[in-house]
């Protein structure tokens, strides 16, 4: 079972603003941004990625280079459309504050299935092809390199918590409870039974752990769930839970 880091990309300069960046070319991580995605690097340095797939847009582009330089051998950096930005559509480029004021708002918050973004994209639709896209290159990872390998997709808020939600088995109007700040990383599992969250919206701590050891058990090869919970990695895995400040879920 190949393991997949979900890394959100670092603070950019619309979300420093308030503005809803959506698909808007040319939106860059900002100093906080760059500092944190280092971060993730960091937490990464130890665990041997096979794949590092992003978003097509330049901020997390800008994240998963930072993560590639701290890898030893780094796979070459691939994008993905399936793992790119929900399509916003006219609220692209919009301020939050007055988005919030949209009568469509309360329904992004309260049920997001029912949600197509005026000339853009549906949320159910987004979140089939983001679910679509992580298990098709899941799948591939774990052909290509085993069942021990951890590879990494960078992508934007709405996307990993979509993934998340159908990981969980959460309906995706519940996917509005999942916090996934900037440059946080969650870890998902996928086996023949079920997938397994591994952490989700999670800030610090070595990621070492992650690195399978020479002789795997004989549970984690057939993705049984151990009764009783089972041992854990070696090291204990740090997890900060949190999210934006306020009662209405952040867009992107």
């Amino acid at each position: 079972m190949a393991t997949m880091v979900l890394i959100r990309h670092g603070r950019t300069t619309a979300n420093a603003t308030g503005v809803l960046a959506g698909r808007t070319p040319g939106v860059e991580l900002d100093e906080t941004g760059r500092a944190q995605a280092q971060r993730a690097g960091e937490r990464l340095a130890g665990v041997p990625l096979a794949a590092v797939v992003t978003s097509p847009m330049l901020r997390c582009c800008q994240t998963a280079e930072s993560v590639l330089a701290q890898q030893g051998a780094a796979p070459v950096l691939e994008t993905d459309d399936g793992v790119t930005e929900c399509d916003y559509g006219d609220w692209q480029g919009g301020a939050l504050k007055d988005l919030a004021g949209e009568p469509l708002w309360r329904t992004v918050q309260t049920q997001p299935s029912a949600v197509t973004f005026p000339g853009g994209e549906s949320m159910a639709g987004m979140q089939a092809r983001a679910v679509a896209a992580v298990r098709r290159l899941d799948a591939r990872v774990e052909a290509e390199h085993g069942p021990g390998a951890v590879w990494a997709v960078v992508s934007h808020g709405d996307i990993i918590k979509s993934v998340l939600a159908d990981a969980l088995g959460l309906h995706l109007d519940l996917f509005q409870r999942i916090g996934v700040d900037p440059a946080s990383i969650s870890m998902v599992r996928y086996t023949e039974q079920r997938p397994y969250v591994l952490a989700s919206n999670t800030h610090a701590g070595d990621l070492a752990w992650l690195v399978p050891p020479p002789a795997a058990d004989e549970q984690a090869s057939t993705g049984d769930a151990p009764v009783g919970g089972g041992s854990g990695p070696e090291e204990p895995v740090p997890a900060r839970p949190g999210g934006s400040a306020g009662s209405a879920a952040p867009l992107g």
